[in-house]
């Protein structure tokens, strides 16, 4: 059997934080047995929530998809696929901060429903699906994009990043992820003329419909569902020169082009190591060993059964992974939106209306500094090598990608949103709010300050609390005066009560140890 300790550890990596219940059943079935259960759940669509708010298309707006978002982080069964959907969204980077997304709510919300299908597949099919979503067209302009003529090229934007930041990276990798070298200086994985090439592929791809029209491809005749359609091939607008990328040449229809660019880069030996990076520091580590990073680069390339590219098969090597299990030492730092998601599932946060409504919280003066799918960039909130300067970490040549968003703002304004949002709620403004927590079972143990810190630290940090820190939030709780009963100040001990609980848990979630994840 799993301890609880273990379990509440696990599942702060592989959901968006551990419940009572879901820590005693991981404890009771096991990692191997829960990633299985978790692999057959149904996915509950973002789409269908957002169409189902009764607005007309024109009129959705992202705070559609933040309330689906939010509902499903905290409610949703699927805690695996939406979790992975989540890391994906930082590495196939589309965001509502683009004026051209942010009044086609639905499209970015199914854009984010693919990658949670596909989350479970292969990634030779997710990466097809990303390229072809339209929400992705628009995002990095190869929708629409055309054929060369005269002084007219490709456009290169889409064909750079999904080189760059999507599937291969910018320099050639051992399957540990170290960078291979040439006289001391890192390889570099593509050209510009592998851009130039690649774009080509690219041309000819634009809003799915019944027909092929000119108006269809410039967007003029709109087919109701085409915010969600895949992008279609109109062979008027397809480059007919010979395109020439990554050793490899094509010159045929628009899906065959589109094939052999996809083909090629899912084939490169570098998409195993440069991807598996990416979703270990997004579920587990910031700084993985290289021996860490060949074992998932291995569950890349193989399967197992000679299958290359089984997400299954990668998560599988992620979670279950002896350094994922290892508490010896802080692995990454907390993302402000699993913090919140933490919060919400822990202590039972439920909406009083249903819909979750927290907008855009990224404002680091007021807010917790990020909110999902609002990337200021493609190269995501942060980047995966970012490491803080004059610090500690780049001493010791280590990256804390989180640490790109975290400034003195940005942590001053966390605190005082936690402070509030523990004790009142969130979705509201004032004192009025749409989602408030369940402390029933904290506000049982607040006679005894240890057991109320054991359960919280439990529930946010998998028991993994210094004895140091646990004696001082004891003590700060313990400060907190609990009236002794008199038979007419029953209001005062509810209030106390209220306030240890209320203590315990925000200096928990204000702590460094908690705020770095183990």
């Amino acid at each position: 059997m799993l301890s609880p300790a273990a379990a509440s550890q696990f599942l702060a990596q592989a959901t968006f934080g551990p419940t009572s219940a879901a820590i005693t059943d991981l404890s009771n079935i096991g990692k191997s047995a829960w990633l299985e259960a978790q692999f057959s759940k149904p996915q509950t669509l973002h789409r269908d929530y957002v169409r189902s708010s009764g607005l007309v298309s024109t009129s959705f707006t992202p705070n559609q998809f933040y309330e689906s978002f939010w509902r499903q982080a905290v409610t949703g069964g699927d805690q695996l696929r939406q979790r992975m959907a989540f890391a994906l969204s930082q590495i196939f980077v589309v965001s509502y901060a683009d004026d051209n997304l942010f009044h086609h709510s639905a499209s970015v919300a199914d854009y984010y429903d693919t990658l949670g299908r596909y989350a479970f597949g292969n990634f030779r099919d997710l990466l097809q699906a990303v390229a072809l979503h339209p929400a992705m067209g628009v995002y990095l302009s190869h929708m629409r994009n055309q054929k060369e003529d005269g002084t007219r090229v490709a456009d290169e934007n889409f064909a750079r990043e999904i080189m760059q930041l999507m599937s291969i990276g910018l320099y050639q990798l051992n399957q540990d992820g170290s960078v291979k070298t040439s006289a001391g200086a890192p390889i570099e994985t593509y050209a510009h003329a592998d851009v130039a090439g690649l774009a080509k592929v690219f041309t000819g791809w634009s809003w799915g419909g019944p027909d092929k029209s000119t108006g269809r491809f410039f967007g003029w005749i709109a087919d109701p569902s085409r915010d969600w359609m895949p992008m279609q091939m109109y062979p008027a607008y397809h480059s007919t020169s010979n395109k020439s990328f990554l050793g490899v040449s094509t010159n045929g229809s628009g899906e065959a082009d589109l094939k052999v660019a996809l083909d090629t880069l899912f084939n490169h030996p570098n998409v195993g190591p440069f991807i598996g990076r990416q979703l270990i520091q997004r579920l587990v580590s910031s700084n993985p060993s290289p021996a860490y990073i060949s074992r998932v680069s291995a569950a890349f390339a193989n399967n197992g059964a000679g299958v290359r590219g089984d997400m299954r098969a990668v998560i599988r090597a992620i979670l279950l992974d002896p350094e994922a299990a290892d508490t010896g030492r802080p692995k990454k730092l907390r993302e402000p939106v699993l913090r919140m998601a933490n919060w919400m599932r822990a202590f039972n946060a439920k909406s009083s209306s249903g819909r979750f409504p927290i907008g855009n919280i990224e404002d680091p003066t007021n807010g917790i500094g990020q909110t999902p799918m609002r990337s200021p960039s493609v190269f995501n909130f942060y980047r995966p090598g970012y490491s803080p300067p004059n610090t500690s970490l780049s001493a010791a040549q280590l990256v804390s990608p989180e640490m790109q968003i975290t400034s003195e703002p940005s942590v001053t304004s966390y605190l005082n949103f936690m402070q509030t949002t523990v004790a009142l709620g969130a979705g509201g403004s004032g004192v009025v709010f749409d989602i408030k927590a369940d402390y029933a079972n904290e506000l049982a143990l607040a006679a005894t300050p240890a057991d109320l810190v054991d359960r919280v630290q439990l529930l946010l940090m998998g028991s993994g609390m210094s004895t140091t820190l646990r004696n001082q939030i004891i003590s700060a709780v313990t400060a907190v005066p609990l009236p002794a009963a008199t038979g007419s100040n029953a209001a005062k001990i509810d209030t106390a009560r209220k306030n240890r609980v209320y203590m315990a848990i925000f200096l928990t979630m204000a702590s460094p140890e908690y705020l770095a994840q183990r």
